[in-house]
């Protein structure tokens, strides 16, 4: 039930952050002119605030915010030293094991802090909102997981880690399309796509070095940890 709460502001999101293009497509006319950039951010806000107050809302104890809030603050930390390296980072592996082991909202925070945290270092601007969806929808997404798959294998998780390469880098570009691209149709919107492929490329192959290397460990720990403190799932 927690998970579908979860997904429900996720995909008002993804719907509405679909509107430019919808509106480009059909023969449809709206009222008044629409600022798409202003719109989708909001959205993204909302999607994030809505999954942050189920957290709040939930009867989690100090140990489960506690732990969310070291593995948010270790995952934006690890961004700063591969600044350097074109959108490799272990963010994403990080945020992936978090909702794998402790559950679809944890998951989700742990995203939304990484990008807040490493913000504050790195540079907070329109992106950050973008960059807390992308991230925490992993970590939500991740559980699925771990309930499909049972962990007989790290195998699924790696997969998961390349496809997100190339779906963080699709939300990342819903921003940049939004906020820079004229006019927003299909055209424009699959050139924004286009342009980005390598560094989605370079995302997704970290994500499974990440994933393949260190995956196995860190869900392990993430176990233990759950098993000694009894940590409740979300």
């Amino acid at each position: 039930m927690k998970a579908r709460m979860s997904i429900i502001p996720l995909s008002l999101a993804v719907v509405l952050s679909g509107l430019p293009i919808i509106s480009r497509v059909l023969p449809m006319r709206l009222p008044l002119p629409v600022n798409w950039a202003v719109v989708s951010a909001s959205v993204a806000v909302l999607a994030v605030a809505a999954v942050a107050m189920e957290f709040e809302g939930a009867p989690t104890g100090s140990k489960e915010v506690a732990l969310v809030a070291v593995l948010g603050t270790l995952s934006a930390l690890s961004r700063i030293p591969f600044a350097a390296i074109p959108s490799v980072q272990p963010c994403t592996y990080l945020v992936i094991c978090a909702g794998y082991v402790l559950g679809p909202v944890q998951g989700f925070m742990t995203g939304v802090m990484t990008a807040l945290i490493s913000n504050l270092m790195l540079g907070l601007g329109p992106w950050t909102p973008y960059q807390m969806v992308a991230w925490g929808s992993a970590g939500l997404v991740s559980h699925l997981f771990r309930r499909g798959f049972k962990g007989r294998s790290i195998l699924p998780l790696v997969a998961l880690g390349a496809l997100w390469g190339f779906v963080f880098g699709a939300i990342m570009n819903l921003w940049f399309w939004t906020a820079y691209v004229y006019p927003l149709n299909p055209a424009t919107f699959a050139a924004t796509m286009m342009s980005s492929l390598w560094l989605d490329a370079m995302h997704s192959l970290g994500n499974i070095f990440f994933l393949s290397s260190l995956g196995g460990r860190t869900i392990r720990i993430l176990e233990r940890f759950q098993d000694r403190f009894q940590l409740t799932l979300l």
